[in-house]
């Protein structure tokens, strides 16, 4: 065999790998694209069919004729409704929500301030969704069929059976009024409000990286229920999905093996099962993390916690609709975001999954 012989298969499959490599870039950024546009197609068209005048939120309902006929014009309302969606999608990608009608201040400007608070509530309530749950989906897979496993069963089938706000108002009854051991609804004390000046939006994190630990402590007891209880929603689907991947694992023959060996069952299940098992859950864990930041309206409500959701439902109520569209897009935004993400991740930490 030459040289040549031997080089031109390899030229050969490079250039198929560089092909294979272009087109799985090329149908990310279709996927992200297309996705995008119907999340701003969605959200635009809802805008338009509610039984809501975004003109009359603004003027008020006795303002002259005239004037609201100008402000129609102005806002472009008078235009077809292709060239309506051409300038929405303009200014949604450029970030430019409109005004807020509640607070007379930039869309945009609102969500900067109140989506740190929703972050630090949803990462908050992850973590203690993974650090409990993955352990306790674990242990009933271990002992599938025992009473530990039925009663990690129980716990999520509660988490997914209770109403979220009417837990919130239990826990706050049980943990705030009788037994005092949390705060008040609302993310910090009064006394601070003025006294302590966050950096990030973070509150626990500012509070640690300016040494005022009566700060965080304050904060700590105040979103320790709100978090709490998202975090067992969590915990209800990581625990399940956990189980389920685990007793999949536990049936592969590669366990068989490693008993076969002598291996201890604690290096078992926790070095080898559950390692395979962490490729899966970590789509898991993205996707409850994103649910979290979309799906805390309730808790932000019941708990006065001042994040993204209490300021999507304050302004439907008052009719501000830049507001509530514009928290949309960036809540979508987000979840679209984490679950590309989560498909990175999986497609890096599985390498059989890079050759589809």
């Amino acid at each position: 065999m030459t040289i040549p012989d031997i080089i031109v298969p390899s030229a050969g499959r490079s250039r198929a790998r560089a092909k294979a490599r272009t087109y799985a870039v090329l149908r990310f950024l279709v996927v992200i694209v297309t996705t995008y546009l119907g999340l701003l197609s969605v959200t635009f068209f809802i805008g338009r069919v509610i039984p809501v005048d975004p003109v009359l939120a603004i003027l008020g309902d006795r303002a002259p004729a005239h004037v609201v006929e100008r402000t129609r014009e102005l806002m472009g309302f008078n235009e077809p409704l292709y060239y309506q969606f051409y300038i929405y999608l303009k200014d949604a990608l450029t970030g430019n929500f409109g005004t807020s009608v509640l607070t007379t201040n930039p869309v945009l400007d609102d969500i900067r301030r109140v989506f740190p608070a929703t972050m630090e509530l949803a990462t908050l309530g992850t973590l203690i969704g993974s650090l409990i749950g993955v352990p306790l989906g674990v242990l009933a897979a271990v002992r599938r069929g025992s009473i530990a496993d039925q009663f990690v069963r129980v716990i999520g089938l509660i988490g997914y059976s209770v109403p979220i706000f009417w837990l919130g108002l239990l826990a706050l009854v049980l943990f705030y009024a009788k037994l005092r051991w949390v705060a008040y609804p609302g993310r910090i004390d009064i006394v601070y409000e003025y006294t302590f000046t966050p950096v990030t939006g973070f509150y626990l994190f500012d509070s640690l990286w300016q040494g005022q630990w009566d700060v965080f402590k304050d904060a700590f007891r105040h979103i320790i229920l709100p978090a709490g209880l998202l975090g067992y929603f969590s915990l209800a689907y990581i625990s399940r999905m956990t189980r389920s991947f685990m007793l999949n694992e536990l049936q592969q023959e590669y366990i068989v093996a490693a008993r076969a060996k002598g291996l201890s069952e604690t290096r078992i299940i926790w070095g080898h099962a559950l390692r395979n098992a962490a490729v899966p859950l970590v789509t898991v864990i993205a996707l409850s993390y994103a649910g979290l930041l979309e799906g805390s309206v309730l808790t932000e409500t019941v708990f006065s916690w001042p994040g993204l959701g209490l300021y999507i439902t304050n302004s439907l109520q008052n009719a501000d609709m830049n507001a509530v569209l514009g928290g949309t897009i960036v809540i979508g935004s987000v979840f679209i975001a984490i679950n590309l993400l989560s498909d990175l991740l999986y497609r890096t930490l599985d390498p059989r999954t890079r050759a589809r």
